[in-house]
């Protein structure tokens, strides 16, 4: 018999890994032609942070690693720089997630924006550096301003629609350490 904190794992990360497939579904899609049009969120890397501000446990590295380079090879993004800093930032979050439900939401808001923040400071400064023709600053810092303005809505989300929860003090087991 499976253990149930075992299995709601792997549901979640099943869960984590379909969202990811219809996101990058959606993205590629020709919905619009128009090259002059201004980019949107990057909706995998609110995803993965608000999972990872509730949830830790539901998102081991090895599993954003994979989500986002499936995404960077999919999308023809330069292969493994964007995972590579969704992977860095993740750990950043993870190192400082608190276990509290009374948490309140402004200060994640604050923290996970200047952790995306930074992730697109980096992407850009590495596309930069290596002369890619078609990175464009002010379009990439656009792009990280819409990503923080999303996060509330993709918190949201992660609480009513798929039901991520933070941990609270019942989910701790009789050592004291989160299950």
């Amino acid at each position: 018999m499976v253990d149930p904190l075992t299995l709601d794992r792997w549901v979640y990360r099943l869960v984590f890994g379909a969202v990811a497939g219809v996101v990058v579904f959606v993205q590629l899609l020709p919905l619009e032609a128009r090259a002059e049009i201004l980019p949107g969120p990057e909706w995998m890397l609110c995803l993965t942070f608000a999972w990872l501000q509730r949830r830790p446990d539901y998102l081991p590295p090895w599993l954003i690693a994979c989500v986002f380079l499936m995404l960077d090879l999919l999308l023809m993004r330069p292969p493994g720089l964007l995972t590579a800093l969704a992977l860095i930032g993740a750990e950043f979050l993870r190192a400082r997630q608190q276990v509290s439900v009374e948490t309140p939401f402004g200060p994640e808001w604050l923290l996970t924006g200047g952790t995306i923040g930074g992730v697109f400071l980096v992407y850009g400064m590495v596309l930069a550096l290596f002369g890619v023709p078609e990175m464009q600053f002010g379009l990439l810092a656009v792009q990280a301003v819409l990503t923080v303005l999303a996060y509330p809505l993709v918190a949201l989300a992660t609480r009513y629609l798929f039901m991520v929860r933070r941990v609270t003090p019942g989910d701790l087991d009789p050592r004291g350490l989160r299950r």
